[in-house]
């Protein structure tokens, strides 16, 4: 489970970037949240991997604080960012194996890795050829195959599916249903609100920093969401 509690985060130059934000993810759901860019999103992520500390409040992954114990929180979350970094001078089944045992997962076979690629819809031709000639989609899939054998019961996604084609995106889709039949914790950040509408339990909306909308999916299906974020995008923070 992912919990935000209170959470803020005020840059040096005074910026308010994450105003008391409250929310949480349980087991077997999917959250989205969306907003423009600059609202907060990817901010709020990074406090839960602690990649910066917050200013008030408090990240917790599985109950364990992310800025107090941010080893012990890891173990517990797997991030796919919008530009997966990996090595292109790598294979595919290279990646894996690096990342893998960088995870704590060192005895995984070549067949291990072959099954999961195969899992998440990457042709088997590309098992074995060199990241640098994949496509943004193969390339998040690889994202997306590291996250599932890292087996974390939390998985946060930062615009996954960015720049990828509609079949790809399709695919992507269907990946995130069969991880949440799994009983993953998966929390989106996404500018895809067609996308959100077909995948989420629950969708919030982030505006300079603040949480300004919080509906679940019988809520929001009853609405026409594309409306109700667009209104709240034209609104003045007060």
């Amino acid at each position: 489970m992912l919990q935000a509690i209170d959470l803020s985060k005020r840059y040096e130059d005074g910026h308010l970037a994450l105003d008391h934000v409250n929310f949480e993810v349980k087991s077997g759901e999917i959250f989205c949240l969306l907003g423009a860019n600059g609202a907060g999103k990817t901010t709020a992520i990074n406090l839960f991997l602690n990649f910066i500390d917050p200013t008030d409040g408090k990240a917790l992954i599985n109950e364990i604080d992310s800025c107090k114990l941010p080893l012990e929180a890891k173990k517990h979350v797997a991030y796919v960012s919008e530009n997966v970094m990996l090595y292109g001078n790598f294979t595919a089944r290279q990646n894996l194996d690096f990342f893998a045992k960088l995870g704590g997962k060192p005895n995984l076979s070549k067949n291990d890795y072959y099954t999961v690629m195969r899992e998440v819809g990457l042709q088997e031709k590309a098992f074995e050829a060199k990241l640098k000639t994949f496509s943004k989609g193969m390339r998040q899939k690889i994202g997306i195959a590291i996250a599932i054998i890292k087996d974390a019961e939390n998985i946060l996604l930062d615009e996954p599916t960015s720049g990828l084609d509609p079949k790809a995106a399709a695919e992507f889709q269907n990946m995130l249903l069969r991880l949440k039949e799994q009983g993953k914790a998966i929390f989106m950040s996404t500018h895809d609100i067609f996308r959100a509408k077909a995948v989420a339990d629950r969708v919030g909306i982030m505006k300079e920093g603040r949480l300004v909308m919080l509906r679940t999916r019988e809520q929001f299906l009853e609405e026409n969401l594309e409306k109700v974020y667009l209104e709240y995008m034209q609104e003045t923070t007060a």
